[in-house]
């Protein structure tokens, strides 16, 4: 839940820059979600549930719609023109702080659109939402994570990893920041 203090998300959210259009995930979206989603990388290194098929893309429409009412995420479509989904970028308000995440579908990485999108939501949190900070939380050996945030101007933070065990498997993310400029 939003308190006082934290104003909502839009309930409309469609964002654009660096080539992209960042929007809402729609229910036109959901026949596409499993090929962006349904990957092993995805599932190794991401929270999104696995396998991906067509009922886990009607939750994931579902619970992107109640994160943005409960006023904690925004989970937004990556889009070269508003139309046919590449990805999703994520926003989070988290007490650690203002979290960005990706995922890009397998068919449409080496285009720079993990970057760009995070510089996109990145300059929205900033300006939009008056953060002083966003971060990105990484497994060191996702080493197509790590280049992305080295490459935007993150920079590792000298914190404890955050550890603990997603689908059976332990983890331990680093934060990286970047800072308002």
């Amino acid at each position: 839940m939003t308190s006082s203090a934290t104003p909502p998300f839009p309930a409309h959210v469609e964002l654009t820059g660096e080539g992209l259009v960042l929007r809402d995930w729609t229910e036109d979206d959901l026949a596409a979600m499993p090929d962006l989603f349904d990957h092993p990388d995805i599932a190794y290194w991401t929270p999104i549930v696995s396998p991906f098929d067509a009922e886990a893309a009607r939750a994931r429409l579902a619970k992107a719609r109640q994160l943005r009412a409960d006023g904690t995420s925004m989970l937004l479509a990556i889009t070269l023109d508003g139309g046919a989904p590449l990805g999703e970028v994520m926003l989070r308000r988290a007490p650690e702080g203002t979290e960005l995440g990706y995922a890009v579908g397998p068919a449409h990485r080496g285009q720079g659109l993990a970057g760009r999108a995070v510089r996109v939501m990145a300059k929205y949190a900033f300006e939009e939402l008056g953060v002083d900070r966003v971060i990105l939380e990484l497994e060191a050996e996702n080493a197509a994570s790590v280049a992305v945030a080295a490459a935007n101007g993150f920079r590792l933070l000298g914190v404890p990893l955050i550890e603990g065990e997603e689908k059976g498997r332990p983890y331990a993310l680093q934060t990286w920041a970047l800072d308002r400029g």
